[in-house]
């Protein structure tokens, strides 16, 4: 191995070790507020990389994700609560992952012949149909109201703020707790994505999404990569389902509706499609905004406080206007999202930092070109 391989990857290794610490410090300087806005940006951001490997990478449009995350919160909250089995919670929640990946089963045929804007009006059922299944269905999902979530206990360690504990001076209550809950599951999310782009499925998938035909020809099963692009899709959005469950502790059937299936296509759209790091971007941004918009109202121009009079623009309405204007924006300056942008950014970055030496030693000139013989001259 070169020292110069050598040293990239020790970089790499740092800078990886950095983030991790510096993740990992919030807890112990944060408020509340900043700690579920972390949370729920963990959660969308699983659900958004989901996302990305079905229309980023594989090409094909879902509008129904809303449903398959419902599936992972409801199943989980069914499984570990009572009404239920009452499962372990450490059961409940790769049972609850597992039931979004049957539920992705079940609808993957019609995933891998369906493409296009046929496949997004069939998904669309999805969440309508779950919609009226989660209001129905009172027995399991508590109807209108909804349910209180059981919180997550691993190793008699429970994910609440039941039991005082203190860490390094600083009271852990439910959110301090969830966070680290929230940065092993997205690691997850992100190592496990990242290894499937770069293998043989998630090659034979980006060469599905650029043409179907060349895939064929190169002996790629086009109806079985898409439906198991969509079961691990849906098994991703089950996990940030899950993770929503126990970030809201409650459950209620509005909140799973077309408008989150909608955000999640801007969150894609936004960050880059096809892009583990362009989804978690589109992710934040995305989910974020509508929160720091709400605290800050009465500091913001033309946008009023939750509750105020009619006409005024509410800071839901003013965050869903303005990640419009940036999709609008981003397919018109960068198709390829934030994360493009940041590519193209480091990039430009490295080459002025890059200096432009001149060479050691300079070539040779040329040597002049001999004078013309002179003709002899013949004697008398």
């Amino acid at each position: 191995m070169s020292d110069r391989i050598r040293a990239l990857l020790t970089r790499r290794r740092a800078t990886l070790l950095t983030v991790v610490v510096l993740l990992c410090l919030p807890p112990f300087y944060l408020d509340a507020f900043w700690l579920r806005i972390g949370l729920f940006s963990m959660a969308a951001a699983i659900g958004a990389v989901g996302l990305a490997l079905l229309s980023g990478t594989a090409g094909q449009l879902s509008l129904g994700h809303a449903f398959f995350l419902a599936v992972g919160a409801y199943g989980y909250t069914w499984l570990a609560g009572d009404p239920g089995p009452g499962l372990p919670t450490a059961l409940a929640v790769p049972l609850a992952v597992l039931m979004a990946g049957i539920a992705g089963g079940l609808f993957s045929p019609v995933a891998g012949r369906v493409k296009g804007i046929y496949l997004g009006i069939a998904t669309l059922a999805l969440v309508f149909l779950g919609h009226h299944v989660l209001l129905t269905a009172e027995s399991v999902t508590g109807g209108f109201n909804g349910r209180s979530v059981p919180p997550l206990s691993l190793g008699g360690f429970t994910f609440d703020a039941g039991d005082e504990l203190t860490v390094l001076g600083v009271p852990f209550g439910a959110e301090e707790r969830l966070w680290f809950l929230g940065l092993a599951l997205f690691a997850l999310t992100w190592f496990t994505a990242r290894g499937l782009l770069r293998s043989r499925p998630g090659r034979a998938l980006a060469a599905l999404r650029d043409s179907e035909t060349a895939a064929a020809v190169m002996g790629v099963d086009v109806a079985r990569h898409r439906s198991a692009a969509f079961v691990v899709s849906s098994m991703y959005a089950g996990l940030a389902g899950v993770l929503l469950a126990l970030a809201f502790r409650r459950v209620v059937p509005d909140y799973f509706g077309l408008v989150l299936s909608v955000d999640y296509l801007a969150m894609i759209v936004i960050g880059g499609l096809g892009s583990v790091a362009g989804a978690t971007a589109g992710a934040v941004f995305v989910t974020a905004l509508p929160l720091l918009m709400t605290r800050y109202a009465d500091q913001l121009p033309l946008v009023a406080a939750p509750g105020s009079a009619e006409g005024a623009v509410g800071p839901t309405e003013a965050a869903r206007y303005l990640y419009g204007a940036a999709i609008v924006l981003v397919l018109l300056y960068a198709p390829d999202g934030l994360h493009g942008l940041a590519r193209r950014a480091r990039d430009r970055l490295r080459r002025r930092r890059t200096p432009t030496t001149a060479p050691d030693t300079a070539l040779p000139s040329p040597p002049p070109p001999a004078a013309a013989a002179r003709p002899k001259e013949h004697t008398p």
